[in-house]
């Protein structure tokens, strides 16, 4: 299991120092958010301030940018990073999409799928001459002259993730996709007993193996060494949890372990702008179910306990900044290193 850091939010300048940074402190990954910032322009100055850390977004919404776009942002991204960059998309919701971003929502699952396999078909074309002749429901495109093709390199191979959270969208990630952002708001029996069969489904219809795919998350992690900094991360899982668990298109997970009561109460409470209260509802056996505790050095090993072999890379779902908790990073990433080479002796890191 690879640990990897998220940056949900970033200031550009702060970027080369936060990912040199990042890659002396032993991260495998560095992924950016599109919340309030672009997620791609900070992974081109973290490409050219690294050498080894996998560069990728988690994730981009894709309805605003065309296939097209996409396809040229990460052709680029991949050739200056040398071969690091994944290309991880998201539909993200349908209010969102329309009422802040000025994009159609249409048949999300569909013009996800045509997205995906466009933006294949740009690549194929620049690397290895195919004409480029893309034909879908939503996207026909066949026009590529040589102004435009910024042609072949390296490291053509780009990997693209996706976010899912329900069946439709699980399935398409072990369809097309090389690997899945799993949203945070899991459970390890979300992951076992409907995450995982969807896309392994998905795997076999395109005669694919799970040692072909990324299973990647994000977990509430909540720091025990500090007592102060451990009731501030427990408040923050809490509200996250609260949020989240108010959106109907994660409806699931409640449904699954019988909290949809608490869920359709923060629906409503998030209607009325009762941001305050609702981290109240968030149980301590829901708190249980969705988050991990223990000291810095301890989280790796009870992360690998409670999910086995489900997960394939992990993060936190907590601010890092430089200089604040930074010994509690440094044990952490040291601590997931020291379980894969015990796993795998050989392994160099």
């Amino acid at each position: 299991m690879k640990i990897d850091v998220v940056f949900l939010t970033h200031n550009l300048a702060d970027m080369p120092s936060l990912t040199r940074l990042v890659e002396e402190i032993g991260f495998d990954g560095l992924w950016t958010a599109e919340t309030n910032h672009d997620p791609f322009l900070p992974l081109a100055l973290a490409a050219e301030h690294s050498q080894q850390v996998t560069l990728g977004t988690a994730i981009a919404v894709a309805f605003p940018r065309t296939p097209a776009i996409l396809a040229y942002i990460a052709w680029d991204l991949a050739r200056f990073s040398k071969g690091r960059f994944v290309l991880g998309l998201g539909p993200q919701v349908k209010a969102h999409n329309v009422l802040r971003l000025g994009a159609q929502w249409e048949k999300p699952v569909t013009k996800l799928r045509e997205t995906i396999l466009a933006i294949r078909a740009f690549w194929d074309c620049w690397q290895n001459g195919t004409p480029l002749n893309f034909r879908g429901e939503f996207f026909k495109l066949r026009l590529m002259t040589p102004f435009f093709n910024p042609g072949p390199h390296e490291w053509p191979e780009i990997p693209i993730y996706i976010a899912a959270v329900n069946e439709k969208m699980l399935r398409l990630a072990g369809e097309v996709c090389d690997g899945v952002h799993i949203h945070a708001l899991h459970s390890v029996r979300y992951l076992r007993e409907f995450a995982m069969p969807h896309i392994e489904a998905g795997l076999k219809a395109n005669g694919r193996n799970r040692t072909d795919f990324t299973v990647n998350t994000a977990v509430f992690a909540i720091p025990t060494d500090d007592p102060a900094y451990a009731a501030q991360a427990e408040a923050h899982a809490r509200q996250q949890i609260s949020f989240y668990m108010s959106t109907p298109a994660y409806r699931v997970l409640a449904q699954l372990h019988g909290w949809e009561n608490t869920a359709h109460k923060l629906s409503q409470m998030a209607r009325n702008g009762q941001w305050d209260d609702m981290p109240k509802l968030i149980t301590d056996e829901i708190l249980a179910e969705l988050a991990v505790t223990g000291t810095w050095a301890e989280l790796p090993t009870i992360i690998h306990r409670k999910y086995g072999n489900l997960l394939d890379r992990v993060s936190y779902y907590l601010p890092f900044t430089p200089g604040y908790q930074e010994e509690g990073w440094r044990a952490t990433v040291a601590a997931f290193r020291q379980l894969r080479e015990n796993k795998n002796p050989t392994h160099q890191s």
